[in-house]
């Protein structure tokens, strides 16, 4: 599907600025067929992860040795906690732009494959088995993870750019996306919506999913969130005015969950807020998150020393415009409400390799991103 596809696509998508779009429904599956390799129906009980992962280890037999990351564990070696909520954040790379148009310079075209990439991805989903799991780039929602994941017992929604550029790449699997799953054994869903995210009043090509839920064990509720904001230098302007558009739109959605308006805490739900927001540390919406009212920080700076720095990477990749080596990639989450218990460490320079990401190890040219958190005690 060319550029007529996406005008078409677009025009059956809402334009109005930052208004929820449509939510999938679950037995929404689109005009495809499922992947054969995954996807077949599920009848009777859950699919067993452990059995699901040996068979990717299996159909990746013979590729060089995936990296093997630790958790740091944080809180002076406290006792487990009795909810943890693990939280993975992954930029997955549609596979429409990965074998399409990110020109990947030094990856072998053999490695972006999508019947070789698919098993690398969920083989990195299933080692780390998240509650909560938030993806971009998504454009094998409906032939493969939804139906894959709820056999493991996990609940999605899917937001689709409006104009996505997958569309344009021939042979593409539809547009791309953010999606959000959570365990539903864990968590009992209470309300969702999906946004287009806007700068000035003007919609954007940008989207993020929030989903409201209860926690089974605690009772209490989570409010999460993915997204991933406009892409590549020169549009920092943008990306500012797509995160103050999400946390405008965030507080008022918590302000309506915690109940009387007048004497609404927004403060007391927590929030987790996932995304690659192609931002560095020291743009305009990075600020913005850290100096909001919502009382955010990022996760990942536990794993630094002072506890103040970001990790030096997140993405690693090298492109005809050269080696990109940066960090985009953001786990925050409210500080008042939610603690942070332990970080999945990030693979070194050797472990990357000199042809950096993606590759025949790792299947995107974003790193994911693992935190465990735990409620905080209501004082």
């Amino acid at each position: 599907m060319g550029g007529g596809a996406t005008r078409l696509y677009s025009a059956l998508t809402p334009s109005h600025s930052s208004s929820p779009l449509p939510l999938p429904t679950s037995h929404q599956t689109a005009d495809t067929k499922l992947d054969p390799s995954f996807c077949q129906e599920q009848k009777g009980p859950p699919v067993c992860p452990v059995e699901l992962l040996r068979q990717c280890e299996e159909a990746l037999r013979g590729r060089p040795p995936r990296f093997h990351r630790k958790f740091t564990h944080l809180n002076g070696g406290d006792s487990a906690p009795s909810s943890p909520i693990r939280v993975m954040q992954w930029n997955i790379l549609a596979q429409a732009l990965g074998e399409g148009l990110d020109s990947f310079v030094q990856c072998p075209p053999e490695a972006l494959s999508w019947s070789r990439r698919k098993f690398l991805i969920l083989e990195e989903i299933l080692t780390y088995r998240p509650h909560i799991l938030c993806l971009q780039e998504v454009d094998h929602y409906y032939d493969t993870f939804q139906p894959v994941l709820a056999g493991l017992g996990y609940s999605g929604n899917f937001c689709p750019k409006p104009w996505s550029p997958c569309l344009d790449v021939e042979g593409n699997n539809g547009p791309d996306g953010c999606a959000l799953f959570f365990d539903e054994s864990r968590y009992e869903f209470l309300d969702s919506v999906n946004l287009r995210l806007s700068a000035m009043r003007i919609p954007t090509n940008q989207v993020a999913v929030v989903t409201m839920l209860r926690c089974r064990s605690t009772g209490r509720c989570l409010c999460v969130v993915v997204t991933h904001l406009k892409a590549r230098s020169g549009w920092e302007w943008l990306r500012s005015a797509q995160g103050s558009d999400l946390l405008r739109h965030l507080q008022s959605l918590l302000q309506k969950h915690a109940g009387d308006p007048a004497d609404a805490q927004i403060s007391d739900i927590p929030l987790l807020i996932c995304g690659d927001f192609n931002a560095i540390p020291t743009e305009e919406v990075y600020r913005r998150f850290t100096t909001s009212p919502l009382g955010l920080d990022s996760a990942y700076k536990k794993l630094s020393e002072d506890a103040l720095t970001e990790p030096e990477y997140t993405t690693w990749k090298i492109r005809p415009t050269g080696e990109c080596c940066t960090t985009l990639d953001y786990i925050w989450y409210s500080q008042n409400t939610l603690r942070v218990d332990a970080v999945l460490d990030m693979p070194t320079e050797e472990q990357i390799g000199p042809n950096r990401l993606p590759s025949f190890s790792y299947p995107s040219d974003h790193l994911s991103l693992v935190c465990d958190f735990s409620f905080k005690e209501k004082e």
